[in-house]
């Protein structure tokens, strides 16, 4: 779906890297996936039942690639001391997870959390909301879990982001233009042109519009709220509740629009996007 430039439209532009205005390419793909649409297995196949419930939203976890997906954890689930062979990212969707090393006290984050676990580090994971879901993204694999004794140190450090710390900036904060209703927080990458980056946008109760991209990576992930979704890829539009995932590379237009209670998508890309506000 293309972009159209409606003088009823405003526009707040979200520059992640030094680039010319949006370019619409005709050769665009796109792909939606809600969460009732995943498939679930284990993240550790291993340890079967006792393991978290994990489906990939895109990529493949079991092989050599970038992937996000979904982990679900029962209340009360608190993992052995382990690493992992890769980093890893977290967005808490829903309940309260905790992710640090062994020995810290207990630090309950809840929905909208962000946190980083540097491949190697010895840490535990554990959850206590009734429902805990989050989104966990590597940018190679496999993800594997082995023992705390094959520690190492790969010059990364973890974040812990409680969701009462994000720094969320708005429409005036970022270009003078009244009445975008959307917000847009920094979680991690590079403002270099075609650098990878991670944002998670915020939308005011009611707000409807687009996000318009010619990235040739841009992926979203709904963590909070419902979103009405829309595209020129599907015959009808779809509501994407938290977990679920769309996506597009190339010059594309995705049409969203939040409910009474406003959403939070988070965004992955290589590029530069736009929200324009309908009115």
């Amino acid at each position: 779906m293309r972009v159209s430039r409606s003088a009823q439209a405003l526009t707040l532009s979200i520059v992640l890297a030094a680039s010319p205005l949006l370019a619409w390419a005709a050769d665009a793909s796109s792909q939606v996936i809600t969460a009732d649409e995943v498939n679930w297995g284990y993240l550790n196949p291993l340890r079967g039942k006792n393991s978290p419930g994990a489906a990939n939203l895109w990529g493949d976890r079991t092989k050599d690639t970038a992937t996000g997906m979904l982990v679900r954890f029962n209340k009360g689930f608190a993992s052995p001391p382990h690493i992992h062979n890769i980093s890893y990212r977290g967005i808490v969707i829903e309940g309260l997870m905790h992710n640090d090393d062994p020995s810290a006290e207990k630090m309950w984050m809840p929905a909208g959390s962000f946190w980083t676990q540097p491949a190697g580090e010895n840490h535990i994971t554990a959850a206590n909301g009734e429902n805990n879901l989050i989104y966990l993204e590597i940018d190679a694999g496999p993800y594997l879990v082995q023992p705390s004794d094959k520690h190492f140190d790969n010059g990364e450090r973890p974040v812990n982001l409680h969701q009462s710390n994000l720094v969320w900036l708005n429409d005036g904060d970022l270009k003078p233009i009244q009445g975008q209703q959307a917000e847009i927080t920094q979680l991690w990458g590079s403002h270099e042109p075609g650098a990878l980056n991670g944002t998670m946008v915020r939308l005011a109760p009611g707000y409807s519009g687009t996000i318009g991209t010619d990235a040739s990576e841009f992926r979203g992930v709904v963590i909070q709220g419902d979103v009405a979704y829309r595209s020129s890829d599907l015959k009808a539009g779809k509501t994407l509740k938290a977990g679920s995932y769309f996506a597009s590379s190339g010059g594309f237009e995705h049409a969203v629009s939040a409910a009474d209670d406003g959403a939070i998508i988070y965004i992955r890309t290589n590029g530069r996007y736009e929200l324009v506000t309908n009115q």
